[in-house]
């Protein structure tokens, strides 16, 4: 979709607005909804069709933490602490 550091948003045909939290695979990526951020879609781009997978919370924050140890391990620290800032706001 997207590069980390670039907001992206999404209309869901139910729930309206979705902000993208992260990547999490390389055509997936984890969206919540933009104002209540307490639903949790895995989005995957399957050949310009966007496929919406509800989660659950405790899932979507694996998801989450997962992403962070990958960019801590890449050294890739921009992103890491602008992931960190998402991960408190979100789940803290």
């Amino acid at each position: 979709m997207n590069p980390e550091n670039s907001e992206t948003y999404i209309n869901h045909p139910t729930w309206g607005l979705l902000y993208r939290i992260c990547m999490v695979d390389e055509n997936q990526d984890l969206f919540t909804t933009l104002y209540a951020q307490r639903l949790f879609f895995l989005v995957t781009n399957d050949l310009k069709v966007l496929k919406f997978q509800p989660i659950g919370r405790t899932e979507a924050r694996m998801m989450l933490e997962n992403r962070l140890r990958t960019l801590r391990r890449s050294g890739n620290s921009q992103e890491y602490e602008q992931l960190q800032s998402v991960f408190q706001r979100t789940f803290q």
